[in-house]
């Protein structure tokens, strides 16, 4: 591949990637011991002076106190990779993407390029990103996939280049690209999910000439992956697989592949310690992103932020488990899926559907009809040769079609118990038109 995007756009990306349909991200990070208002605290906090953070830290900090003066407080002490490991595993996701470096610059590995502002020189004394690639590798299947922010708020070197217009490039020479091609080397991730262009275009970033070097030389050139964040007028344009923005999901069919990143926590990717119940999104809401997005062609990438001291909050570690018991039973109709000539039913707009290699065409439906019967609008259904399953239920269904396009469906009389899962319910229906 040549250091042009019309070169690297060309590249197939590895088929893994769509197969894998739905992916963790774990935002975690020094903004994770003030656990406050956002992950962008230190932003919020310094450069926008947004009172709520400003009297945040006037109540609860000594006056002279700084953002660096939290990394020491970022402990980790109850990180234990191997059960966050065995967390991802059970959320029935096949790949974990962890943000080696958010914008505030603190890398999560002992970076030889940020000096004395590393997990190893401060805080937990321990190299965060090498403990959960070896858990992961060792008890799961999962990608290991890291996050790294291009720039970094408020680094002296971006700062001058920036105020250069960008003619300048004295950070993405001796700061971004160094460790970009560090964590590419000593971790091998097969997803490198950049973020945060600091308004300068992929040039500043000489983004092509790494990626270039990504897909061609690097160690995990065949099985690695990239998103679309190289620089301004990068995103939705160029790299791998897009992202658009955060929380996107068009709701539509895309015809290049796109991943939708978002949060449980409704208003935060890092922890909050002030969330409120109603802040987090509800297993149905989550199961319901997840079957659009399959159904559009989408990966679904939701996040975690875990605390200063290394937990996964329970009620993330509930949805994590909860998705993985929904999948065990529905599974089929995500993994490894297509999407079908309809995203969604024309009849009923709360079925989406999906294509299994094998033929069958799976309708997901998100509520249980009180009828006991669900009339769909789009499946050709072929007199004597149809079948129509309920995944997790033996025996088959009775059915009729409706005209020439349709079929109404009567779903088997089950108690809450008997049912073979909750929040939404797959119907596999073979030999349709």
């Amino acid at each position: 591949y040549e250091p042009t995007w019309r070169s690297l756009d060309a590249r197939p990306l590895p088929a893994w990637f769509d197969e894998a349909k739905f992916g963790v991200f774990i935002h975690w990070g020094v903004f994770s011991v003030p656990s406050f208002g956002s992950e962008w605290f230190w932003w919020y906090w310094q450069k926008e002076k947004r009172e709520p953070y400003v009297n945040f830290m006037k109540a609860n900090y000594p006056p002279d106190f700084s953002y660096e003066d939290f990394g020491p407080l970022f402990t980790a002490e109850f990180f234990d990779p191997n059960q966050w490991a065995d967390i991802l595993k059970a959320s029935g996701a096949k790949y974990v993407v962890l943000t080696s470096k958010h914008h505030e610059g603190f890398t999560l590995w002992g970076s030889k390029y940020s000096w004395n502002w590393n997990a190893v020189d401060v805080g937990p004394k321990r190299d965060l990103v090498a403990e959960l690639a070896a858990s992961v590798r060792n008890r799961t299947d999962l990608h290991f996939g890291l996050y790294h922010s291009l720039f970094e708020w408020f680094n002296p070197l971006f700062l001058e280049d920036a105020a250069n217009v960008f003619k300048t490039r004295k950070f993405p020479t001796s700061k971004s690209l160094p460790e970009l091609y560090e964590i590419v080397t000593k971790y091998q991730p097969e997803i490198i999910w950049s973020d945060g262009s600091g308004n300068a275009p992929d040039t500043y970033w000489n983004s092509t000439g790494f990626l270039a070097w990504l897909y061609n030389d690097s160690p995990v050139r065949d099985s690695v992956v990239t998103n679309d964040r190289w620089g301004v007028g990068s995103i939705c344009t160029h790299g791998g697989f897009y992202t658009c923005s955060d929380r996107y999901n068009p709701g539509h069919l895309l015809p290049h592949k796109w991943e939708n990143c978002m949060t449980i926590d409704r208003r935060s990717w890092g922890y909050r310690r002030d969330a409120q119940l109603g802040d987090y999104l509800t297993i149905e809401d989550l199961v319901k992103q997840l079957v659009e997005t399959v159904s559009c062609g989408g990966n679904l990438l939701m996040n975690i932020g875990p605390t200063h001291d290394g937990r996964i909050a329970v009620i993330f570690e509930e949805r994590l488990r909860q998705m993985g018991t929904w999948l065990e039973v529905n599974g089929e109709a995500i993994y490894g899926t297509k999407p079908w000539r309809a995203q969604n039913d024309s009849l009923a707009p709360e079925v989406w559907y999906t294509f299994s290699p094998k033929g069958t065409v799976n309708a997901i439906f998100l509520n249980w009809p009180v009828s006991g019967t669900l009339e769909l609008g789009e499946p050709q259904a072929k007199p004597g040769e149809t079948q129509v399953k309920l995944a997790g239920y033996n025996e088959l269904l009775k059915w009729v079609a409706l005209g020439e396009k349709g079929l109404i469906i009567a779903l088997p009389q089950l108690t809450p118990k008997q049912l073979p899962c909750q929040w939404g319910w797959t119907l596999q229906l073979t030999a349709v038109n």
